[in-house]
C-alpha cells in the first residue's frame, strides 16, 4: 500500500504518540509499504501555548494538500486532531480519498484541566473530526467502548509494544540512582498538569521519588518538591537503566489513553502502581494480574489510595512484570494497524463501486 501518515506530533517531541508512529513506520517500511509522512517539520511552526516544546504547523492546508496530491496514497492515516490533521481530513473529503484516524490523546479532558470548562463541551469537536473516518484506531478496547458512549463507535484496535532489545531487566542500574534511599519510586513522562504529578509527589511514602521527563511544570515542581530527584529527559539505554534502577513505577495520570511508559517499566521488571482508570486497568488489571485477570502473578497494584497502591506494588513479582511487559509486541501492533487500513481501503472500494 501507499500510506500517507499525517501527524501534528513528531520529532523532536518526546512522547508516546511520536514513539508509536516511529515504530510503526519502521515496520510498515520493512514490510514493503510506501509511507509518506506529513509532519510539522515541513511547515513554519509556532509553539503551542503552555507547551513551548510542542510546535504546531502554521496554515498547513495547501502544503498538506500538495504533498498528498503528489504522493497519491491508497489510504491516509490521520494521527492527530491538530492543524495538519484537519488539513489532511479536508483533502481526503474533497478528493474522496479513504482515511483512518486515531484517538491518541484525551483532548476533551486535557482541555478541561487547562481551561476549567467541562469536557463535555469539547466532545462535539472530536465527533466531527472522526465522523468521516473509515475507522478510529484506539489502543485498548476500553477506550473504544468509551468513544462509543461519546458517539464515536466505528473504532478498531491498535495496541502498543516495546523494544524488547532495549527494555529488559538485565541492565545495570544508573550510578546516580544506585545509592539513593530505597525504595526508589520512578515516574517517566511529560511533566504537566494533566499528568496529575502532584498525586505522586504529595504521596507520603518512605524512599526516593525520581522523575524523568520535561514539560511546562518542571521548574515549578522542582521548586515545590526539593526532595524529589528530577533528571530531565532520557532515552535509549540510559532510560532502560533508569527503569531497572527503580523498585516501583508510579503512574498517577488519570487521562492517558494507554501509557507506553508502563509497559516499558514492566518489561524492565518494575511493577506498576497507579489509579484504577483506563490505561492502567488495560495493562495492569484491576487485581494486578493483567486486564483479563489471568496472569499467574501480580505485576502491579491499582487503588484510589496511591500510597496503598505503591505499597502493594513493592511486593509484586519482578520476573512476572518483565514477562508481562515483554508480551507487548510492536509487530503485533503493526499487524493491527495494517489490517485496519486494509479493511478501510476495501470498504471504501466496495462503497465506491
Amino acid at each position: 500500500m501507499r500510506i500517507a501518515i499525517c501527524t501534528d506530533a513528531w520529532h523532536p517531541q518526546v512522547n508516546g504518540v511520536v514513539r508509536t508512529l516511529a515504530m510503526t513506520v519502521d515496520r510498515l517500511t520493512a514490510r514493503g509499504h510506501e509511507v509518506e509522512l506529513i509532519t510539522p517539520s515541513q511547515f513554519r511552526t509556532m509553539p503551542l501555548p503552555g507547551y513551548s516544546e510542542i510546535r504546531l504547523a502554521m496554515a498547513p492546508r495547501f502544503g498538506t494538500s500538495r504533498c498528498l496530491a503528489d504522493f497519491a496514497p491508497d489510504i491516509v492515516h490521520i494521527a492527530t486532531e491538530g492543524p495538519i490533521g484537519w488539513s489532511a481530513r479536508g483533502w481526503c473529503k474533497r478528493n474522496g480519498a479513504p482515511f483512518t484516524t486515531a484517538f491518541h490523546t484525551r483532548f476533551p479532558e486535557y482541555a478541561a484541566v487547562r481551561t476549567g470548562i467541562d469536557a463535555r463541551h469539547f466532545w462535539p469537536v472530536m465527533q466531527r473530526f472522526h465522523a468521516a473516518s473509515r475507522a478510529v484506531l484506539v489502543s485498548t478496547p476500553s477506550l473504544g467502548q468509551e468513544l462509543t458512549t461519546q458517539g464515536i463507535g466505528h473504532w478498531a484496535l491498535w495496541s502498543r509494544g516495546i523494544d524488547a532489545a532495549l527494555f529488559h531487566p538485565r541492565h545495570d542500574p544508573l550510578p546516580e540512582l544506585a545509592d539513593l534511599p530505597r525504595p526508589i519510586m520512578l515516574n517517566v513522562g511529560r511533566v504537566a498538569v494533566e499528568k496529575n504529578m502532584a498525586a505522586f509527589l504529595d504521596a507520603r511514602v518512605p524512599g526516593t521519588k525520581v522523575v524523568i521527563g520535561d514539560g511546562p511544570d518542571l521548574a515549578m515542581l522542582k521548586a515545590r518538591y526539593p526532595d524529589v530527584k528530577f533528571m530531565g529527559t532520557m532515552s535509549g539505554e540510559r532510560l532502560a537503566r533508569a527503569y531497572c534502577s527503580a523498585d516501583v513505577f508510579v503512574f498517577p495520570s488519570r487521562t492517558d489513553t494507554f501509557g507506553l511508559v508502563m509497559i516499558e517499566a514492566l518489561a524492565c521488571g518494575v511493577p506498576v502502581a497507579g489509579f484504577p482508570v483506563a490505561g492502567p486497568l488495560d495493562i495492569v488489571g484491576r487485581d494486578g494480574r493483567g486486564p483479563a485477570g489471568n496472569l499467574p502473578m501480580t505485576v502491579g497494584a491499582l487503588a484510589e489510595d496511591l500510597v496503598h497502591a505503591i505499597g502493594r506494588a513493592l511486593t509484586c513479582d519482578r520476573l512476572g512484570a518483565a514477562v508481562h511487559g515483554a508480551s507487548f509486541s510492536w509487530e503485533r501492533a503493526t499487524d493491527q494497524f495494517e489490517q485496519a487500513l486494509l479493511d478501510a481501503q476495501q470498504v471504501h472500494t466496495a462503497v465506491a463501486a
